[in-house]
């Protein structure tokens, strides 16, 4: 079964997403306040049972999808973390022995359905596909053996980035990924029980139709459960905290000339197994 947050008549709710519509459960489980309640409390099989006897309250288009979690604590980001991305970078080195990160705030993400934001201070917005893990066992130096148990759902990811603010300093990323409502996450939360769902599985980016990246979890340079031991080491993981764990080659930035998101465009970010992250693009 799979879990949103959503907005309906101004109300913030979170639910079972159905074949024809929503179910709203957030009303019946007060001591829950959201989906980040959800995760700290293994509460997802709670949800489903709580969802078996229901029917649907909100019917597709009475609802706007929200980000899932609405307010993690953390959303960390791995980057260059395919071989192919690898090769962009012209410095002669095959893979390097620690992955790169950097922060994302969640105001920076909307959710599935809304468009992306082009601010007026640069048309050079790009896409990036890619797999998000939820966290929902915490923990500092996880062991890379018990990584998966840590994780509580999936999502996916289109981690919009402002490509020429990303080289506006000389040592990091951070003021080109963190425009607001220039990515998204979503639409929904997969519970997570099986490393099959992460091991070998397609990230397909697609722009008006058209594939732009495609790759296979199991070609990741750092694979999720070492992402998740590497960054626990450092800092302490609680529940609800988001990994966005790498974007395959073939974003607009990688053409010759580069093809850049313009209102009007249509992205779709989808994983066998989780779903299909849609989102526009408009001008603020």
């Amino acid at each position: 079964m799979r879990f949103a947050t959503v907005n309906a008549g101004g109300e913030r709710l979170y639910g079972a997403v159905m074949e024809d519509g929503f179910i709203a459960l957030s009303r019946d489980f007060p001591g829950w306040p959201s989906l980040r309640d959800v995760v700290a409390a293994d509460g997802f099989a709670a949800l489903e049972a709580a969802a078996t006897d229901l029917a649907v309250t909100h019917r597709q288009g009475d609802f706007a999808y929200e980000i899932p979690v609405p307010d993690p604590e953390k959303i960390l980001c791995v980057g260059v973390n395919f071989p192919d991305r690898n090769a962009e970078y012209k410095d002669g080195q095959e893979a390097p022995p620690n992955m790169s990160l950097f922060p994302r705030f969640p105001r920076s993400f909307t959710g599935h359905g809304q468009p992306l934001i082009r601010p007026p201070e640069s048309e050079k917005l790009d896409y990036e596909g890619e797999i998000a893990v939820v966290i929902g066992k915490g923990g500092r130096r996880i062991p890379e053996a018990e990584a998966y148990d840590h994780i509580a759902a999936l999502t996916l990811c289109n981690e919009g980035t402002i490509r020429d603010w990303v080289r506006h300093a000389k040592f990091n990323v951070t003021q080109g990924k963190n425009w607001d409502r220039s990515g998204a996450i979503g639409p929904w939360l997969v519970p997570f029980s099986d490393r099959a769902q992460l091991e070998d599985v397609e990230i397909t980016t697609r722009v008006n139709g058209d594939i732009r990246q495609q790759d296979r979890t199991s070609r990741m340079l750092f694979p999720i459960p070492r992402q998740i031991a590497y960054i626990s080491t450092f800092t302490t993981l609680v529940p609800g905290d988001i990994i966005v764990t790498g974007t395959p080659t073939g974003a607009g930035a990688r053409f010759d000339p580069p093809i850049f998101l313009t209102p009007g465009d249509e992205i779709e970010v989808t994983v066998d197994g989780i779903g299909t992250l849609v989102n526009g693009v408009a001008d603020e």
